[in-house]
């Protein structure tokens, strides 16, 4: 027997005899099949509900299937073609939740550039190619500019430069323990645990390793770099995309996303929380030293840009599309922070920010060069409050319900902000998602 004999081929649909194969539709069946590839491969590299039915529609249409309908949910995909009087529902199931901006970017790419007419085969070779590239970065790179994010977020929340140094170690370290435990297929909530365990624990330990050896001041485990060295499990896809799934009313996508984000949160709130029992962690506000404009703006604008890159980096993007969020969110956050500072309230700075940097992001991307998610994810992730959300919730294993709720409020009150803005510049620069059902 030959080689091809031995491995058929998974894309084609033959029947076993004439009579079943005027029975069955074998060409519905291999163009449902390679539509369902699509939706799964989308909704699996993190992209909202939307673009995974856009993209579908798009692949069903060039494939000359008749009606395509179809219904996307954080975990599932159901859909049926419909070809003259017979149709073909099928029904698939996600449960990896990765984001990877590369095959996210060529994916959509794909979309934009089918032909008027092509076949499953020639789709099926496509993803082959887009399925088979691996990640653009060693896992110590990943882990790296991980470290880079939460160091950068230590210094926007005040962090000395120990302290700087030590959330990059302890966050590092941290996303190795991540990448290893999800690599092994372990529970997303066990490795968020796990994960931000051991970035908390490595942050105290060094501080407190620091001001051991160290003659100089007592260094305090500030709330400001303890929170900064967890926030690379800030879910921000999820969130993101569960608020604009809601925006187009696919309420149970929206829902699903949003949930996920939160209890993935809280996973990692317990863990924060667990190790601050064991340390003396200080939460008082700093004290803002008083420098020129021109110095303020740089503090606040070279750790955005550096944040911004590494969550793009970290989400797998091509080093030009990483930059190009790095400067939207830089120079956004910089002016959001600036305004706040001038007195503006801190949701309105926000929603501001989040306004341009949909708009920029749109700008960005004209053309079909990216994905417009792909860069307005990366570039809001710098202004959620991590800080406040930490102190919330020690203030309620406190009993302090008073300071808790404040807490909590000003939390969602900047993610509503954040989200508003995101979903308002939707509404300005993208046509087709305003205006389509």
């Amino acid at each position: 027997m030959s080689d091809e004999q031995e491995r058929p081929d998974d894309t084609q649909v033959r029947a076993v005899n004439e009579l079943e194969e005027s029975l069955e539709p074998v060409t519905l069946i291999e163009q449902s099949r390679v539509i369902m590839r699509v939706g799964r491969l989308m909704l699996a590299a993190g992209t909202a509900s939307y673009r995974v039915k856009q993209a579908m529609a798009s692949v069903a249409q060039s494939l000359g299937v008749h009606e395509y309908s179809n219904h996307v949910s954080m975990t599932a995909i159901s859909a049926t073609s419909h070809r003259g009087k017979i149709f073909r529902t099928e029904v698939t199931e996600n449960r990896s939740f990765a984001i990877n901006v590369d095959r996210l970017a060529h994916l959509d790419r794909m979309r934009r550039t089918l032909p008027e007419r092509t076949s499953p085969a020639e789709v099926h070779r496509a993803l082959d190619e887009i399925e088979g590239r691996g990640a653009l970065y060693p896992g110590w790179v990943n882990s790296a500019v991980a470290g880079m994010a939460c160091g950068a977020f230590a210094v926007l929340n005040g962090g000395v430069p120990w302290e700087v140094i030590v959330v990059f170690l302890a966050a590092m370290a941290g996303q190795q323990v991540r990448r290893t435990l999800a690599h092994r297929h372990f529970n997303t909530f066990g490795v968020t645990l796990v994960a931000a365990a051991v970035a908390t624990a490595l942050y105290a330990a060094g501080i407190a390793i620091i001001g051991a050896v160290t003659s100089g001041p007592d260094l305090t485990i500030h709330a400001a770099g303890y929170i900064s060295s967890v926030l690379f499990l800030l879910p921000g896809f999820a969130l993101i995309t569960g608020a604009l799934d809601m925006a187009k009313n696919d309420v149970q996508s929206g829902i699903q996303r949003i949930v996920y984000a939160t209890m993935l949160v809280m996973a990692a709130g317990v863990s924060v929380w667990a190790v601050s029992l064991v340390t003396s962690l200080e939460t008082s506000p700093r004290v803002v030293e008083h420098v020129s404009l021109g110095a303020d703006l740089a503090l606040w604008a070279i750790p955005s840009f550096l944040g911004v890159l590494g969550f793009a980096l970290m989400f797998n993007s091509p080093l030009r599309l990483a930059l190009t969020a790095a400067a939207i969110g830089g120079v956004a956050n910089t002016l959001r922070l600036w305004s706040v500072d001038a007195g503006l309230e801190i949701q309105a700075a926000t929603t501001a920010a989040c306004l341009l940097v949909g708009c920029l992001a749109a700008l960005a991307a004209r053309g079909g060069r990216f994905p417009v998610i792909t860069l307005s994810v990366p570039a809001v992730l710098v202004m959620i409050p991590g800080v406040p959300a930490h102190e919330a919730l020690v203030s309620l294993n406190q009993g302090d319900y008073i300071s808790a709720a404040a807490g909590m409020l000003e939390v969602t009150v900047i993610m509503v902000s954040i989200m508003v803005g995101l979903v308002a510049a939707k509404l300005v620069t993208d046509r087709e998602w305003s205006f389509g059902s």
